[in-house]
């Protein structure tokens, strides 16, 4: 059976999703530095990637639009170590993980605080990407920023709009992705920019 567009877009979102943060990964370790990387930013994505993900639960969506989420949380949170451990901040590692998972918990507690939850989460999640974005202004250095990782970022976001217009044309889930997309294309730039800048120099 052909595959339609919109198998070719999930299963292209899962594949990238399945690496998206391996190249910021590989940049951290082989550095030994997180220098440039901003953990509120990350802290925030987490956030906004959780609510999403719980959103999508509590709905009951399609799992494939939403599959690549606990993928990328698990890579965000093995992210989030290696930053933690070279900025010498390893003992924060256990309260953000009480957090995170009561988080989890009180999201479902009643359907207002989800409903609130998921208009806030592109707030929050535009707030991790504006984040980045004043940490890569402040320094005037993109440090080990991966640039590969924030345009993949893009992509997805671009797929998961065709994905969601297809199935469940949720106008907060729709809303959410273009601002993302915008967001990740900005700070893709701005990387490449940074990365420029320092070779011309």
């Amino acid at each position: 059976m052909a595959l339609t567009v919109l198998d070719v877009a999930h299963w292209s979102t899962w594949a990238v999703c399945a690496v998206i943060k391996l190249p910021q990964l590989a940049a951290v370790l082989q550095a030994g530095s997180a220098r440039g990387l901003s953990v509120s930013s990350l802290l925030l994505e987490l956030a906004g990637f959780i609510v999403f993900l719980r959103y999508q639960i509590y709905y009951g969506y399609p799992l494939q639009t939403y599959l690549e989420y606990p993928i990328i949380i698990a890579q965000d949170v093995i992210l989030l170590l290696c930053i933690l451990h070279f900025f010498g901040k390893m003992k924060r590692a256990l309260f953000f993980a009480v957090i995170f998972w009561g988080g989890w918990y009180m999201l479902t507690l009643r359907k207002w605080i989800i409903d609130l939850a998921m208009n806030l989460c592109t707030f929050i999640s535009a707030a991790s990407k504006l984040v980045q974005l004043w940490c890569l202004w402040q320094t005037k250095d993109s440090g080990q920023v991966s640039a590969l990782t924030w345009s993949l970022s893009a992509y997805t976001c671009a797929t998961r709009i065709f994905t969601t217009l297809v199935t469940t044309n949720d106008l907060a889930v729709l809303i959410r992705f273009i601002t993302m997309l915008i967001l990740n294309i900005w700070v893709t730039a701005t990387i490449l920019h940074y990365k420029k800048t320092k070779k011309t120099d």
